[in-house]
């Protein structure tokens, strides 16, 4: 049974809308926050990147949280999109004799 989501967000909108918005941070200021650049966040926030082990791990120090719970959310957005492409997918089932 498939239990994933329907189109989950991606994390960079999830940092920007319940992380960054309601404490009014600019993306400037969150990047000096991490220790990251400000190209570097802009990529997360706007989807082109996913959320790396250190980073999952620096937003967890930032924002109280946990490094898997942001893992978990980059998988979940991950496997949605994989999924999506399962019926164009050439795989053969493999039969245990």
């Amino acid at each position: 049974m498939n239990m994933r989501m329907h189109n989950p967000p991606h994390p960079g909108e999830v940092i920007r809308e319940l992380c960054l918005k309601p404490l009014s941070l600019s993306v400037t200021d969150a990047a000096k926050h991490l220790g990251v650049s400000r190209k570097a966040l802009s990529e997360l926030l706007n989807g082109r990147v996913g959320v790396s082990s250190e980073m999952a791990i620096r937003l967890s120090i930032a924002f109280d949280t946990t490094a898997e719970s942001w893992f978990a959310m980059q998988m979940e957005y991950d496997l949605w999109k994989a999924e999506k492409k399962r019926p164009k997918l050439k795989v053969k089932k493999i039969k245990v004799a």
